[in-house]
């Protein structure tokens, strides 16, 4: 179930408005890359914390302002767990940069304009799934493999 600010986890209810908001927009992510709700809510909690503690307050009110929380792309309840164990792929993405994908997803989980902000986004998924991340180059050709563990 994709959460919002007007229906979320109670587990969510004491955080403030922008830690909260960007936990749901963490754990919407998460739920859309194959994670099961209650494994992504206390990843997306801690890393929602993080961000705010490591944000300014141009930063947090520029993300409180942005408008409403970003709907998770997993619009049913079936998500897919078995996609918790394979390892994450950055790959060059035709006309639009670099994905972020679970090996034998459907369609990547992110599309980033630069390579570093695909590997960054990469590194956190396959770091809080456990699993390894492989990273390629422009011409398809593997340019590094980061084992993650759990």
């Amino acid at each position: 179930m994709p959460w919002t600010l007007n229906d979320y986890p109670d587990s969510l209810k004491n955080l403030n408005k922008a830690t909260r908001k960007k936990a749901i927009e963490i754990a919407n992510s998460m739920i859309d890359d194959g994670y099961k709700e209650g494994d992504a809510l206390p990843i997306a909690t801690k890393q929602a914390k993080e961000w705010h503690s490591n944000s300014s307050e141009n930063e947090i009110q520029s993300f409180l302002e942005s408008g409403q929380v970003k709907p998770s792309k997993n619009r049913t309840s079936s998500s897919r767990p078995e996609l918790n164990e394979k390892p994450q792929f950055v790959t060059p993405h035709p006309d639009e940069g670099w994905a972020v994908q679970s090996e034998d997803a459907d369609r990547p989980s992110d599309v980033m304009d630069t390579k570093a902000e695909a590997v960054k986004r990469g590194k956190e998924i396959a770091k809080n799934k456990g699993t390894q991340l492989i990273i390629h180059k422009q011409d398809g050709s593997v340019d590094e493999k980061i084992q993650f563990e759990q």
